[in-house]
């Protein structure tokens, strides 16, 4: 394959779900907002910056917009196309590297992913927006499901999906990270310690900014504690949306395509997500809380930056190849 074919398959799997968990973290965040309703001055401030602290995006905000609200910064993280991390901004981007790979791709993935750009730019998503905000954050999540779902029923399962699977699974990893950590910022009150009373409405949101509510009740009956969330999230082994599954999944798909058994690695990445699966395989909650959650979450977003560095290096440097020659 193509390196830059890898490539945009890599980055359609990463925009469809950035745009995906940006939706997720915005209805959640307008959810918890209702909890704060009539809340003035520093709680809802940091209701409404935390997730520009999470995507690091406050100083291209503060350039756009004057103040922090609900209104700008949901338009900033929806619409704004001078936000590379918008959600119009991240179809756009999964779009275009699906057409310059139409011929690696199937014909209903097309599809699917131009019907979700074309109707971002309607009058109908707008005034679904301005309605019904939580609604029109559903639907996006929607589209990025049936995508996914397109992709898996309609690709063969070779090195191209595997590709589009890296992207997938890195991404989720990273932003469940960085849900968890938003989320703990913004429901722990100040002065508190990570066990403490948190309201148990607040911290189902957590899961449900994850899809993971009916699982975690199914599991866990009873009362909800803000550290088995966290241990929910973070390491749980079957769950689709915890780090460590997505972890596991992207190095799978890692030895899928290089053919090295996953007991050897046979490029840097692999190393390093080989060794990132095994150190959340033998992690402990207890053991992450002692160290700070996070500190912690933060070190896992350092080390899948380093696997999509190596990522890139062995698998994607057409560009500079091409410069060169």
């Amino acid at each position: 394959m193509l390196s830059r074919v890898a490539e945009s398959l890599y980055w359609i799997g990463r925009y469809i779900e950035r745009a995906e968990s940006n939706a997720r973290m915005l209805d959640v965040n307008l959810q918890v907002t209702l909890d704060f309703e009539g809340e003035q001055g520093e709680v809802a401030l940091q209701t409404w910056s935390s997730p520009l602290a999470s995507l690091q995006d406050h100083q291209l905000f503060e350039s756009l917009f004057p103040k922090v609200s609900p209104e700008a910064v949901s338009e900033f993280l929806t619409f704004s196309e001078e936000n590379p991390n918008s959600i119009v901004s991240c179809v756009g981007g999964a779009r275009e590297n699906a057409r310059m790979v139409r011929d690696s791709i199937s014909s209903e993935m097309w599809e699917q992913i131009n019907l979700l750009h074309l109707w971002l730019g309607t009058e109908e998503a707008r005034a679904l927006f301005n309605g019904s905000t939580i609604d029109f954050y559903r639907k996006v999540v929607d589209g990025s499901h049936q995508f996914h779902g397109t992709t898996d029923a309609t690709l063969t399962h070779g090195e191209g999906w595997n590709f589009l699977q890296c992207g997938k699974f890195l991404e989720r990893a990273d932003c469940a990270s960085r849900i968890l950590d938003l989320k703990y910022h913004i429901l722990l009150p100040s002065g508190e310690e990570v066990c403490g009373n948190i309201d148990t409405v607040q911290w189902l949101s957590v899961l449900k900014s994850c899809s993971g509510y009916e699982a975690f009740r199914k599991l866990f009956p009873g009362p909800v504690l803000p550290w088995r969330v966290a241990e929910f999230i973070l390491l749980h082994d079957s769950f689709p949306r915890s780090i460590r599954f997505c972890c596991e999944q992207l190095d799978a798909a890692l030895h899928r395509i290089s053919g090295c058994d996953r007991a050897h690695f046979a490029n840097e990445a692999e190393r390093l997500s080989g060794r990132l699966c095994a150190d959340l395989n033998y992690e402990t909650i207890r053991r992450v809380f002692r160290a700070g959650l996070h500190e912690y979450l933060d070190e896992i977003q350092q080390r899948l930056i380093r696997v999509n560095n190596g990522l890139q290096e062995v698998y994607c440097r057409w560009a500079d190849e091409a410069e060169t020659s």
